[in-house]
C-alpha cells in the first residue's frame, strides 16, 4: 500500500541514507524522493513508500525519528500511488494545448502538491465564489476574499487550505489533515500560475 511522508532531516551527507536504512528495517519500500524545502541546515523530503500489509506506518515513524535531528512531519495514505509528480511534467502538460492550460493545472495540482482537492473560482455578482474549473473531490461552496499573494488559508477541522491569484481568479487547494503548505509549495504554486497564463496566452 503506497504511503506518503513527509519528514525533517539534517541536510547533512549521509542523513538521507540513514533514513532510508530505517525505512527497509521496518519494512518499508522507497519508491521516489522529493526534496520540498531547504532551511537552517535542513531538508524537508517528500518520500513515497510502499508499505506490505501487516507492516503498521507507525513502525516507520518510530524507526525514523529515533535518528538524531529526522522527524516525521507527517504520513498518510497515497491515493495516486505511481511516483511524485514534477513540475517539468507538469509544464510539459500544459504544453499540449495550451487553450486549456488553465484548467489542465487545476487538474494536475492534486497530483504535484499530493493534495486532495484543487479549484479556480471568481468573485460573483452576488458577492459569493463560482467555480469556474475544480477537481471532483473540491467542495462546492467557497468564500473568498481579495488574494495578492499565494498564501495559507485557515482551512477548517477536515483540510488545510491555500490560495493563490490565478489572472483575474484564485486558486485554492486543499490537504485532508495537512501537512501545512510550506513557503516553498507556496513559491512553486504562484511559479506553475504564472508559467499556465503565459502559456494560455495570458
Amino acid at each position: 500500500m503506497p504511503y506518503l511522508m513527509r519528514v525533517e532531516l539534517p541536510d547533512v551527507p549521509g542523513s538521507l541514507g540513514r533514513v532510508a536504512g530505517a525505512i527497509g528495517e521496518a519494512g518499508g519500500d522507497i519508491e521516489a524522493i522529493e526534496i520540498v524545502e531547504k532551511r537552517d541546515g535542513y531538508a524537508v523530503d517528500d518520500v513515497l513508500l510502499e508499505i506490505p500489509s501487516g507492516t503498521m506506518p507507525d513502525s516507520v515513524v518510530s524507526a525514523c525519528s529515533v535518528l538524531d535531528g529526522v522527524s516525521v512531519l507527517w504520513i498518510n495514505r497515497y491515493a495516486a500511488g505511481g511516483n511524485l509528480f514534477l513540475d517539468l511534467e507538469v509544464v510539459e502538460a500544459l504544453t499540449e494545448d495550451p487553450a486549456t492550460a488553465r484548467d489542465r493545472l487545476v487538474d494536475l495540482l492534486p497530483i504535484a502538491f499530493r493534495v486532495d482537492w484543487a479549484a479556480r473560482v471568481r468573485a460573483g455578482a452576488d458577492g459569493g465564489a463560482v467555480v469556474v474549473h475544480a477537481t471532483d473531490a473540491a467542495p462546492d461552496d467557497f468564500t473568498i476574499t481579495s488574494i495578492p499573494a499565494p498564501t495559507r488559508l485557515p482551512g477548517d477541522e477536515v483540510y488545510v487550505e491555500c490560495a493563490a491569484p490565478f489572472g483575474g481568479d484564485v486558486v485554492l487547494m486543499g490537504r485532508r489533515g495537512g501537512p501545512e503548505f510550506l513557503d516553498s509549495e507556496l513559491a512553486r504554486l504562484e511559479h506553475l500560475i504564472g508559467l499556465a497564463v503565459t502559456i494560455s496566452g495570458g
